[in-house]
């Protein structure tokens, strides 16, 4: 194991570094909490991959399937997350990952997923990883790890080649990237280290493997008292300082979008006459100048559901209430550029936690229509009818706000412009 006392000064400093630093992945990922909003639709998305798998309605190929969409929405993490998808992809020539023509390891697959879904002990999950592991289903590697952290964040770190090239720069380690062995070794030192600098780290283990990504990629160097030399290739370091560039750039352009609907959205719930709620972590965000908190409810409504219901009713981009009450009338999710299907996971979550049929709108860009559609007619979706969802575009918001502002008395305004999705 690792001396910590040998890397605790440099250690320390990284870290600083690290959270200091506007465009690490600390920065525009961990502590933005828009990222949380994702754990429970990720969690009931590898639910949807257990039912099907267990109702035998699963299929033989990544494309198109449930695990797909618990993918997409893993991959949408930032950079740090980008290309998790591609060890579940199906290798027809090479025949991998064997889970979805080899049944025996599909169903064990499924009840592996099902457990860690109702595991919480460190010792009862690792048993399970354990058990997977020794089944050496082909092509079915420590990928999974980033299935995994979704579930249990404080219990399993994420796991993609530039944390292993930072882990092992770090640490002076030789940790290969496709071996369960190296990866629950490779925990182990994570878990300690994590222990040893508490303060400074999270138990959320997102936040160091955060921070061995930013290594990895050489955009966050050791410090030189650290005595870590480092060679990386003046072309790769180039390329890396693009593309974070680029993501910047693109990431700052998505947020005007969505900012903008919101609101525009909150402008007009307010003008039909309800009190409107803002996504909790972007009531500190600004549009022309001035906070969405300005108008957003200053806090939330009480609601007579569990906690974990209302922690992810904060997050919801906007909620239409009837006025001075709980009463929600309208829920809308803005995706500009992110996930579709974990957009229409938590309204359909909370729909089901309200026990009523809710009115929902996913609002998007118009040249998002077909992947809207492709996905409510999703089989895990056949049951929609608990929710009753719509889709708007925000071409459409633009042009015709001020319009239903005026003219409009009530939610039923947005008929005008809303689009069934059955």
């Amino acid at each position: 194991m690792i001396q910590i006392s040998s890397i605790e000064h440099w250690f320390l400093q990284l870290i600083d570094m690290y959270r200091r630093d506007p465009h690490s992945v600390y920065n525009t990922w961990f502590a933005n909490e828009s990222r949380l909003k994702y754990f429970r639709s990720i969690r009931n998305g590898v639910a949807k991959v257990v039912d099907e798998i267990r109702s035998g309605s699963f299929g033989n190929d990544f494309k198109g399937s449930s695990l797909e969409s618990v993918l997409h929405s893993i991959c949408e993490q930032k950079e740090v997350f980008q290309g998790a998808s591609h060890a579940f992809i199906w290798k027809p020539k090479l025949r991998i990952p064997d889970i979805y023509e080899n049944e025996e390891n599909k169903k064990a697959f499924g009840a592996f997923l099902d457990a860690c879904l109702r595991g919480q002990t460190d010792s009862a999950l690792l048993q399970e990883v354990d058990r997977l592991a020794s089944r050496n289903i082909k092509g079915l590697g420590p990928a999974v790890a980033n299935i995994l952290y979704f579930l249990h964040p404080t219990i399993f770190p994420p796991f993609n080649t530039a944390m292993v090239e930072g882990f092992n720069l770090l640490f002076q380690q030789k940790i290969k990237l496709g071996s369960w062995e190296s990866y629950l070794y490779m925990r182990q030192i994570i878990l300690q280290v994590n222990k040893s600098f508490n303060r400074d780290l999270s138990k959320d283990l997102g936040m160091i493997g955060g921070l061995l990504f930013e290594v990895g990629t050489g955009e966050i160097l050791p410090p030189v008292s650290s005595g870590i030399s480092i060679r990386m290739d003046d072309e790769k370091i180039r390329k890396y300082q693009e593309k974070r560039s680029s993501s910047a750039k693109s990431t700052k352009k998505e947020e005007n979008a969505h900012q903008e609907q919101q609101f525009m959205l909150s402008k007009l719930g307010g003008a039909l006459g309800y009190d409107v709620w803002i996504a909790s972590n972007d009531h500190g965000k600004e549009y022309c100048g001035e906070k969405l908190g300005r108008y957003s409810l200053h806090s939330f409504p009480k609601l007579p559901y569990p906690q974990e219901v209302i922690d992810t009713a904060k997050l919801i981009d906007v909620i239409w209430f009837k006025k001075n009450s709980n009463e929600i009338e309208a829920v809308f999710e803005v995706e500009s550029t992110t996930s579709i299907y974990s957009g229409i996971l938590r309204m359909y979550d909370l729909s089901l936690s309200l026990g009523r049929r809710q009115l929902c709108y996913l609002v998007a860009p118009k040249s998002r229509e077909k992947e809207i559609l492709a996905q409510v007619r999703r089989p895990s979706f056949q049951d929609i009818a608990d929710m009753e969802l719509h889709y708007l575009f925000f071409e459409e918001i633009c042009d015709h706000c001020e319009a239903m502002c005026k003219f409009g008395n009530d939610k039923g305004v947005l008929h005008k412009l809303a689009k069934t999705c059955c």
